[in-house]
């Protein structure tokens, strides 16, 4: 059985680390931690490391070429480790989702974004991606500056639990239940709903019951 290969997608250098388009390199951060991966090494111009999942050993890789390029470190590594496209996961930053929100989904087109749109030219489109949304600006104009901002504080409070999830469930994605994983992380982060105060009980002569 072939290893798997989950890539997350991202700038390299603490100038990009807290941009939305850096979610992707969170993600597999967050997966090394949570599932103690080996420590992240130099190689076929990424950070990988190697762990397991489910059984299966998996390569976390975080391409150091810059986004418009990433297709050149994934082809170097599923080329020295024979890994087929559909042993690829990749999890990217997604504009047209909500924040918060994650997406699985096998094949398709590139949408644009210049990361995938590398992806697609060195193995092709039959990969796997985790789609983590960020949000869309309001103007398309913006979209640029969107990805490459920081996160805000205020995006702490989903951005948190939403890579707990990831880590959490990302067993899931190596035994290739990719819909279980969809509604667990779901499952995990929807907001909790405030209680509506309890009317207090009265008795008769208008004083509150016991």
């Amino acid at each position: 059985m072939s290893r798997l290969l989950f890539v997350g997608l991202g700038n390299p250098g603490p100038a990009y680390a807290g941009n939305r388009h850096n979610i992707g390199f969170m993600a597999v951060d967050a997966i090394a931690l949570r599932h103690r991966f080996g420590p992240f090494r130099a190689k076929f111009q990424s950070h990988l490391a190697e762990g397991s999942l489910s059984g299966r050993t998996v390569l976390l890789l975080k391409p150091q070429t810059f986004m418009n390029v990433s297709g050149q470190a994934v082809a170097a590594a599923t080329s020295f480790y024979k890994i087929p496209p559909e042993d690829v996961l990749v999890f990217h930053d997604e504009i047209d989702l909500a924040a918060a929100k994650v997406r699985y989904k096998v094949g398709g087109g590139h949408a644009g974004h210049n990361g995938l749109r590398s992806l697609h030219a060195h193995i092709g489109p039959d990969y796997r991606r985790v789609r983590l949304g960020v949000g869309r600006p309001g103007s398309k104009n913006e979209v640029i500056d969107h990805v490459l901002d920081d996160f805000a504080k205020a995006d702490r409070v989903w951005l948190t639990p939403l890579l707990d999830a990831i880590a959490e469930y990302a067993p899931l994605l190596a035994g290739g239940d990719g819909e279980a994983f969809m509604s667990k992380v779901a499952l995990a982060t929807r907001p909790v709903k405030e209680k509506a105060p309890r009317e207090r009980k009265q008795g008769g002569d208008g004083r509150d019951g016991v």
